[in-house]
């Protein structure tokens, strides 16, 4: 029961951290263009943009902050058994995280909110994209960790705990160098729908349309890049994890037995995972083939005889994922990304031919399309983790293992309510700024907003004090 109530937390804890993660990544890239535009153009609708995401970007970078704290207390908590065997390998790229990427971060947002006019443009530009980069970088060193879990290199086990040998070969991993491009150009799309989807938003309201067409046209642009990339970084990572982590693809496409020389793909498939086949299945021929091999022609190992060479590498016990999740989650992501890149694309287009307006059903799809990223990203983890198990770390450490011995169910369980009561409460805060400073809009002024709605409490609470 604690095993599971610990994989629940964690769980729980990561999805609710990531839905900020590339939001935050994306949105302040965009951001740092639309200021580069700004310098370079001196037109004032680009300050106003900047100034007006931006506004939008420090809540999610706040709620999102404040969600990661949490999430690294997992590992103390719930995990102290992977910690100990993982620790002097993992810690290390967290270490550098916290300390180099983070603090960059934190302090160029605050010499750009209040950089504002007291600062040469140019150099207030730059605070941006040090910004800009401090997330990249730290997205960078985490996912360097993440990396070691999926496919270990640069260590050696001394006494039942790994330590790091090289840290050359963790910088250099393979897994990381196909996962960072995959979750840097996820944040890019992410962070041009939710511009795409408020832009349209105000369209439809016919609200300050001169600058919200800007924006929708930077987000559109930016969007299908950057769903186009992903797809193509997704494709050269998957290619990756049929040679590194042959059981995670296996299970993705619910290949239960070795095929032929030309693998077809399931669309999609009823899964038998107590009988280990499929009841139904709907196939493409030989698609598998060229998604893992850009050939119609090799042979991908089904899930059975890698459980069988499994148990002769480690012993007994069951080393298949869950497959129904997995095949689900994966094909979920697939079809969300491909909506954003038909989304981008068909707005791109209207936009282009000038026939986008106030009623126009493109914009309502645009607004709906904000929720496309989150569907996106959330599956795409979930798939990359639970397409790993029975390993927390693959071949080295079994998740039932790494959970802490000395933490009860009852604790798991309260702290589990706890996280879930705290990060509602974060979420409805979150949202509430969000919609309040979108209803506000970019015509407010700063200093009209603190006339209209802060020097009104400061009054208040000075009278009865």
């Amino acid at each position: 029961m604690s095993l599971w109530l610990a994989r629940w937390q964690f769980a729980i804890t990561t999805i609710y951290h990531f839905f900020f993660v590339p939001m935050s990544i994306g949105l302040v890239l965009l951001i740092a263009i639309m200021e580069t535009m700004y310098v370079i153009k001196k037109d004032d609708a680009y300050k106003k943009m900047t100034q007006f995401w931006g506004k939008l970007f420090l809540i999610n970078f706040a709620v999102g902050v404040v969600t990661g704290i949490m999430q690294e207390f997992q590992f103390g908590m719930n995990w102290a058994s992977y910690s100990r065997f993982v620790g002097d390998v993992f810690g290390a790229p967290l270490a550098v995280e916290a300390l180099l990427a983070f603090f960059m971060e934190s302090t160029f947002i605050g010499v750009w909110i209040f950089g504002w006019d007291r600062l040469p443009k140019k150099m207030h530009l730059a605070a941006i994209w040090l910004v800009s980069i401090g997330t990249m970088l730290s997205a960078f060193w985490i996912l360097m960790a993440n990396s070691f879990m999926q496919e270990p290199v640069g260590y050696t086990v001394v006494n039942g705990h790994a330590q790091m040998s090289s840290f050359g070969a963790l910088l250099t991993n393979p897994q990381l160098w196909v996962e960072f491009p995959h979750v840097i150009f996820g944040a890019l799309a992410t962070g041009s729908a939710f511009i795409a989807g408020i832009s349209a938003y105000y369209l439809i309201k016919n609200r300050s349309v001169d600058l919200f067409k800007k924006s929708l046209s930077i987000a559109l642009v930016c969007g299908l890049i950057g769903s186009v990339l992903v797809a193509v970084a997704g494709d050269v990572q998957g290619k990756h994890l049929m040679v590194a982590q042959p059981m995670k693809m296996a299970t993705a496409e619910a290949v239960w037995n070795t095929t032929g020389n030309s693998a077809p793909w399931n669309v999609i498939a009823g899964i038998d995972e107590n009988n280990h086949t499929n009841s139904f299945q709907i196939q493409i021929p030989g698609l598998l083939s060229f998604l893992s091999y850009n050939s119609f022609q090799g042979k991908v190992t089904g899930i059975n005889q890698l459980q069988a060479q499994e148990v002769q590498k480690y012993g007994p016990g069951n080393y298949i994922p869950p497959v129904a999740l997995t095949f689900w989650t994966f094909r979920i992501m697939v079809f969300a990304g491909v909506l954003m890149i038909l989304l981008s694309l068909y707005g791109l287009i209207r936009f282009y031919r000038k026939s986008i307006k106030p009623s126009s059903k493109i914009l309502r799809w645009l607004l709906w399309g904000i929720l496309l990223p989150y569907i996106a990203n959330t599956t795409g983890w979930i798939m990359t983790e639970i397409g790993r198990q029975p390993w927390v770390v693959t071949g080295l450490l079994k998740t039932a293992v790494g959970v802490s011995n000395n933490v009860d169910s009852f604790s798991v369980g309260l702290t589990l309510v706890g996280f879930i009561l705290v990060y509602s409460i974060l979420a409805v805060v979150a949202i509430y700024l969000v919609v309040h400073f979108i209803k506000l809009g970019p015509d407010v002024p700063d200093s009209e907003y603190e006339q209209e709605h802060l020097l009104p409490h400061v009054r208040i609470s000075a009278k009865h004090s």
